[in-house]
């Protein structure tokens, strides 16, 4: 039996187009959720975390009549929208196979609801995805990345509405009807348990305009589930052949001791924050645990006749997740805690962690690959995966970042190593792999990328592209097909 990666191994990189893109205002697109995110590059860490994720109905209509871009760094981003030749070259030097990056909802339909969509918006996503073909990539398409557009919060509260599904559902008909030949992997919803944890970039929900918040949360992530599934049935049915996946922001979740009560709130942790969406997705119905959970909670899920059926008969082709770090359930109110990717946890003693408190966890990536293909029997994506970083652009002109090889070597082992364990893992989308706005703190001086971006975090700066110490290392690991990770 081979050992390590299989020769079609896409080796790729991703970034989401409300991080990269900017021209806001260009090619007839409207106004979307993260257009609306305030903020102050004098912040510091701590009001980062604590305003960065808070959006309120006062902010959001400030923001929807301002046009600003120095306090609202989504709408500049790194200016992708007009440099993406030059980017998608360099990515092409370095061998990438796969590019994954996300369709602006609000560049096809800008104010959501429209009737027709926007020409120019699609126009640009042909010449995009056709760039990305030429210079050797596939191409793998996030439909909704945390943005929708502005206009259906403030009429519709979002995903809470069930006409949502609707206007999703023409968003989703158009694309697979105009993009459907030019796209190799479709993934309708970016971290699909961000819904749960940060629900205003998940499901377009601000607090103080909903009555009762958990109940909307949970509403909406139903709706979301039910526009999974419509995405699934329409491409199968219009670009038959084509993978539509699911994803899942993974969290991998250790009991802090072996004490029974830690296990079972590390199993419940799990189930409640990732598995009932992946269950929903690749099983086709609610699982037993969250409807007790529901009913504990008070929360009662609307559906319409049919609901059931449609998700039971469109079950996603495969699943992806975003792997960053792994944190511990514990019982014990006073055990430690550390940051990480969309919410606080527990920390591990035995880890070390990253300048922004993400704990550096290798081998919990071979353990989730493991426990996913196991549970599912779906072929799998490490859909995003790196390291922040604070880099320095040496005198040299250059950034030596070894901490992010050995980060990016570590974790590539693991999934070779997942491999030779019989996992069916289909690729592997570094994530930001040039540096863009980061989307929990809004900052640029978080910096995941091998190509660096000249730009700071108020968006100072001349946007020169450079490559790191980690180009060049990738660049290697691609060409030996993932055989070569030293470093």
């Amino acid at each position: 039996m081979k050992k390590g990666f299989p020769d079609n191994f896409l080796f790729g990189g991703a970034i989401a187009g409300s991080q990269a893109d900017g021209a806001y205002n260009e090619g007839g697109r409207g106004m979307d959720t993260q257009d609306m995110r305030y903020f102050d590059p004098n912040w510091d860490a701590e009001t980062r975390s604590s305003e960065g994720l808070k959006m309120t109905t006062e902010k959001f209509k400030k923001a929807m009549a301002d046009p600003d871009t120095t306090h609202y760094p989504f709408r500049r981003g790194i200016d992708f929208y007009h440099t993406y030749p030059d980017d998608l070259a360099l990515m092409q030097e370095m061998g990438m196979r796969l590019f994954r990056t996300s369709i602006c909802w609000s560049r096809i339909f800008p104010n959501g609801d429209d009737e027709e969509p926007n020409e120019e918006g699609i126009q640009y996503y042909i010449d995009l995805f056709t760039e990305c073909h030429k210079r050797g990539m596939k191409v793998f398409a996030t439909i909704q990345h945390y943005s929708i557009p502005a206009h259906l919060v403030l009429k519709y509260h979002g995903w809470r509405s069930r006409e949502t599904v609707k206007f999703f559902e023409r968003y989703v008909d158009v694309l697979f009807h105009r993009l459907g030949g030019l796209v190799d992997y479709w993934l309708p919803f970016n971290e699909f348990n961000g819904g749960i944890m940060m629900p205003y970039n998940g499901v377009g929900l601000i607090e103080d305009y909903e009555d009762n918040y958990q109940q909307a949360i949970y509403q909406s992530m139903h709706h979301e589930l039910v526009a999974n599934a419509i995405a699934v049935k329409k491409a199968h049915e219009i670009i038959p052949g084509v993978p539509v996946g699911g994803m899942l922001a993974g969290l991998v979740t250790y009991p802090a001791t072996c004490r029974p009560a830690d296990v079972m709130k590390a199993i419940q942790d799990t189930q409640q924050e990732d598995f009932f969406i992946t269950d929903v997705m690749a099983r086709g119905a609610y699982p037993g645990y969250i409807k007790r959970y529901f009913e504990e909670k008070g929360i009662k899920i609307e559906k319409e006749p049919g609901d059931d059926e449609l998700l039971k008969n469109n079950t996603v082709d495969f699943l992806s997740y975003s792997y960053y770090m792994s944190m511990v359930s514990a019982t014990d109110p006073n055990w430690q805690k550390t940051d990480g990717n969309l919410l606080m946890g527990s920390k591990n003693p035995y880890l070390e962690s990253s300048d922004w408190g993400w704990q550096i966890d290798p081998e919990g990536l071979r353990i989730s690959l493991n426990v996913m293909y196991d549970r599912y029997g779906l072929p799998l994506f490490i859909a995003e995966n790196g390291i922040g970083a604070h880099d320095v652009l040496s005198e040299d002109g250059k950034v030596h970042d070894s901490y992010r090889i050995e980060y990016m070597s570590k974790h590539l082992e693991q999934m070779r190593e997942a491999i030779n364990d019989g996992v069916e893992l289909l690729g592997y989308t570094a994530w930001g792999i040039i540096d863009i706005v980061s989307c929990s703190g809004m900052e640029m001086s978080k910096r995941y990328g091998v190509i660096y971006v000249d730009l700071d975090d108020a968006g100072n700066g001349s946007g020169k592209r450079i490559k790191k110490d980690s180009f060049e290392w990738y660049r290697k690991c691609i060409a030996s097909n993932g055989e070569d990770l030293s470093y």
